[in-house]
């Protein structure tokens, strides 16, 4: 079973959508070559391509790319392309250098009820994002990465920060607590006690902070966070795609097994990645000192 999963990889192409239009301006000089054209009707989001890098930017400045159904389905979707199309090898999620995403859109929970959001499994979709199988990257910026923008920053496999970008789970404010994972993915980072006092007093937290607990893996001037988020996205796409998957799901697995069973499971993943010819191809361009030719397979 685990040599089939480290060996999944979709053979069939789908064509990502796009948009012409960068997030920032210092990417708008980009080559043209770099872009693909066939831009779907999305709303509330805007995605591009970078090379091998697949680039999603919420878009709905006048909300504070507030994380609405309707923006979070059509991320969803985007992810689900991405992850689908083999030119692309990583993801990277942004907002503006403003603002990153100020939370859930707090409308939409104005008449919820306890029955209709257990009836409808409210938020669940927000999880979709735990299936994509490339490296997602988050890049924020800007004040508001609170409440379920944090959520969603957490949810990716790294974070880069621009250095005055500010995190929290104010959801204590509203006579709530985070619903998004929120209290389970902090925890496991910054530990219980610090965890408590950020979930209970609704306080925010500056990058640099946030630096210092592991929960983001580097913090730069603001005008570079996107720049550099993609930059890493395209050294992980520059890998063997189903080994980068392989080495994601093993990172992963470790926040949910014991010790022993993580490492009994590296070790079969490892031992299945020997099964592949990119691993043959790996081996052998480190023996004649020579760049490899990754084929995916």
């Amino acid at each position: 079973m685990l040599v089939s999963l480290v060996r999944s990889l979709s053979r069939q192409r789908i064509r990502v959508p796009v948009s012409r239009f960068s997030t920032y301006n210092a990417l708008r000089n980009n080559s043209e070559k770099d872009y693909k054209s066939d831009a779907p009707n999305y709303e509330s989001i805007l995605t591009e391509s970078h090379d091998k890098v697949g680039l999603i930017t919420l878009n709905r400045p006048k909300a504070l790319n507030a994380l609405s159904s309707d923006l979070f389905h059509e991320v969803n979707d985007a992810l689900k392309k991405f992850d689908n199309d083999p030119s692309i090898g990583a993801i990277v999620i942004t907002g503006n250098e403003r603002v990153f995403s100020a939370g859930a859109d707090i409308k939409e929970m104005l008449n919820q009820t306890f029955a209709n959001s257990y009836k409808t499994n409210f938020l669940f979709h927000w999880g979709e994002i735990n299936n994509v199988r490339k490296p997602v990257i988050a890049a924020v910026n800007g004040f508001a990465q609170l409440g379920g923008g944090c959520e969603l920053a957490m949810s990716c496999d790294v974070i880069y920060a621009g250095e005055t970008a500010k995190f929290g789970q104010p959801e204590i404010k509203l006579g709530l607590i985070p619903g998004a994972g929120g209290t389970q993915r902090l925890t496991r980072v910054v530990g219980k006690s610090k965890a408590m006092e950020i979930v209970l007093s609704g306080r925010t937290f500056t990058a640099q902070e946030a630096e210092q607990w592991g929960l983001v893996s580097k913090v730069f001037p603001v005008s570079e966070v996107l720049e550099k988020a993609i930059e890493l996205g395209q050294e992980f796409a520059g890998f063997s795609q189903p080994v980068v998957q392989a080495a994601k799901e093993s990172v992963n697995a470790a926040y949910e097994l014991s010790l022993r069973e993580g490492c009994h499971f590296e070790r079969r993943i490892f031992q299945a990645l020997f099964s592949l010819n990119d691993s043959k191809e790996g081996k052998d361009a480190f023996a004649n000192k020579r760049e490899p030719n990754w084929t995916h397979d």
